[in-house]
Formats: structure tokens, sequence, C-alpha cells
């Protein structure tokens, strides 16, 4: 236990009632009953032997709150193993879904490589940009593009300081709707809030339950997606390495899974391909009442992924009858019978454009070349396929320069 700093006890002075039994509730602590101008809660595992902790918490504010808050930070030091501070100075942060990135590197508890810090930062800031693209839209494959909504999450996520744990990076995401309650102290009906479902599609994932999510902002949703997204790469993998099989990646497509998101859990392992940790703690003024527990990438996972990651994007390079809208770049090959067309294949989002490969057939080689001179758009039906790291298309059925 740590015992706080006169700074810290006017600072703590300063705490609403309800932020201190908001967080309480949040790490799991139950109310138990009212006492006299107060309510006793209790922390420890339902059914233990041990002597659960407890807490006095003041319902308003007299002349020995102050004191009473200091108790409690210095028991939830000891719980937590934390300074009484630093949770202190968590209370005072806004509302926020918060993810923890638990490394597990070589060497003393409480560092890490840099390089494995810079791969794996890197590599959260890539989970957090996919499950902000899959709460837009879930896809197999990421646009390269992203929305500025997507940019703007990301730039709004923060880190805090390191958890007890190996090294544990700790990262958040303001719930903007719950800031001013925070701030203000104003108390928030919870079970108008409650969200049951972590998972978009509840028929995707076992145990999704209905999927209650009124007052849901972008950015709960993002941590959803977040939680979904890792929780099914997860099984996937599993699957992969039990039956041999990468179907699963596909199937969880609905849920927030994506190659962007596979690859990016294979970047947090680095090089060294460590094994590494995922855990959720939601916002206690918008709980979940369906169990998020940790998720654990283990080396044997980083294989499947990067495989399931592939297939997913290989699966979305490949479109029977595709139309292609686009404007003609280059002609080559033996008697300009290839066409480079940059434009956008309609069944991929429209803010998606690219340039794709086009074989022509023979009687198509005229058309191109007069659309490539005039610079008039053209349009062309075919089968797309992956080529290098981009598609071509092939079995050209429709070859039409639209009218400007």
């Amino acid at each position: 236990m740590t015992v706080i700093t006169d700074t810290e006890f006017e600072e703590a002075a300063a705490l609403a009632p309800e932020v201190v039994r908001s967080y309480l509730s949040g790490k799991g602590w139950r109310s138990e009953r009212g006492l006299a101008g107060g309510e006793l809660w209790e922390w420890g595992a339902v059914g233990q032997s041990s002597v659960p902790y407890e807490v006095l918490v003041p319902m308003r504010r007299r002349r020995d709150y102050a004191g009473r808050v200091a108790d409690i930070l210095e028991t939830l030091s000891v719980v937590e193993e934390r300074r009484a501070g630093d949770i202190l100075r968590e209370m005072q942060l806004p509302s926020s879904d918060w993810q923890f990135l638990r490394l597990m590197p070589p060497g003393p508890s409480g560092t890490a490589p840099l390089l494995d810090l810079v791969s794996a930062l890197n590599g959260l800031k890539d989970l957090h940009t996919a499950a902000a693209s899959s709460a837009l839209a879930p896809q197999s494959v990421q646009p390269g593009q992203k929305p500025q909504l997507v940019k703007d999450h990301v730039t709004a996520v923060r880190l805090d300081q390191t958890r007890v744990g190996s090294y544990v990076v700790a990262a958040h995401t303001p719930l903007p709707e719950l800031a001013s309650d925070r701030r203000n102290g104003t108390p928030r009906d919870v079970s108008a809030a409650l969200q049951e479902s972590l998972f978009a599609d509840d028929d995707v994932f076992p145990g999704g339950g209905p999927a209650l999510r009124p007052f849901e902002s972008f950015t709960r949703k993002v941590s959803r997606m977040l939680f979904a997204g890792v929780t099914c790469a997860h099984a996937a993998a599993e699957e992969a390495s039990h039956r041999d099989s990468l179907d699963g990646f596909g199937r969880y497509v609905s849920a927030g899974l994506s190659a962007n998101l596979c690859e990016a859990l294979v970047r947090i392992a680095g090089e060294e391909e460590r094994p590494f940790s995922l855990s959720f703690d939601w916002a206690p003024e918008m709980p979940m009442t369906q169990a998020s527990p940790p998720v654990t990438i283990k080396r044997d996972h980083l294989p499947a992924l990067a495989a399931g990651a592939k297939e997913l994007r290989e699966r979305a390079a490949r479109e029977e009858g595709a139309i292609l809208h686009g404007v003609v770049t280059r002609l080559s090959g033996q008697g300009h019978r290839e066409a480079t067309i940059y434009g956008r294949l309609l069944h991929e989002p429209s803010s998606r454009v690219r340039s794709v490969r086009v074989e022509l057939r023979p009687e198509d080689v005229d058309k191109a070349t007069d659309a490539w001179r005039r610079g008039s758009e053209v349009a062309v039906q075919g089968d797309v396929e992956p080529y290098g790291t981009g598609v071509r298309m092939r079995g050209v059925r429709e070859f039409v320069v639209r009218l400007e």
C-alpha cells in the first residue's frame, strides 16, 4: 500500500461520490448495503473463503469526505498493486474504454527491448485502424485510403502509464458522450446504457446474445469491434491449427475480423514472434454484461494469422463478372493486348480506386487505344484475380467506351 501525498489528498476531496462509485463498479466491486451516510462496497470472488476487501463510500461531501476517499484509494492501491496516486489520476480522466497489451519479452519485469516496443506500438495503431474501419463497414480487406472518421479515432487513442505484469501497454479511448457526466459528477442511469452483446453479428460467434446498443457512440463501437475482431481472430487461428482449415477467417468477417486486423496482430509479436495478450475494460458508465476475457496470442497462432490474412486478401481479389469503371492509362504487350485502367471496381467500396491490368480481346484493342488517346472513361466486365501485389482482369466479356 502507498500513502497518498498532501496534494493528492486535496485532489481526492474534489472527486464526486458518483465518480468513485462508477470506478469501483467498473473494477468488479459490489455495493453490499447502505450505512449511515455511506455505502459498503466489497471486492472478492463470490464463494471465496478469504475475507473480501471492504471500503465505505460516502454518499455526500462532509467534513471528513477527503479522508474517506483517501482510505478508499489506499485500499485500491493494495488490491490493484498500484500507487494510490495513479488510481486517483485514472479516476480524474474522462470516462474511457481501455485496452491493455501485455507483452512477454525476456528480461526484468517492467522492461522491454526497444525494437519489441516499436513493433508492438505500430501493431496497436494498426489494430485500432482495422477495428475503426470495420466499425464503419466490415470487410475482409479494408481499403488503404482511410475515411477521416477512422483517422480521427486513431488520433484520439491515448497511452497511459505501464501496468504491473511484465510490460503492459495501457491505451484508452475517451467516450465523448460520457465525458461531461464524469466532469460534472452527474449520475447516469447505468441500466439505460447497458450493452449485452460484444459482437456485431450475434449468429457469427457463440454467446453473442441480444445486441442491445442504445446510445452507442462510434468510439464504443470501435472498442467492441476491436474485442470481437481479436477474439474471432484467435478462434480462427485455433481452428486453423487443429483442423488445417482457413475457412474460419472468412466466417468471422462480419464480426470485425479482417486481413488488416490479422496482420496487425502478427506485427505486435514482432520479428521475434513473442506471445502477448490483450485485455479489455469498459467505461463503468456504459458497462457490458457479456464477459470479455483476455485474449492470448501464442507463437503457434502467428503462422495461422498470417496465412488467414493472405487467404482473405486473395479471396477479396477474386470476383467473377466484375465491372470496372475508369480511364486507360497505359497500353502494353504485343499488339497492345494489355491495358492498365485506373478506376473503381464496382463490387469494392466506392472510395477505393486502383490500377487494374486488363487482358484485352482482339476486338477491344482499337477501342482501348481510342479511349487512351481521348482520355475517355471506359466500362469493362470480366473476371478479377490476384496479380502480384494488385489485381488483373481476364476473360473480358464487355468493353465499352462511355459517352462523355
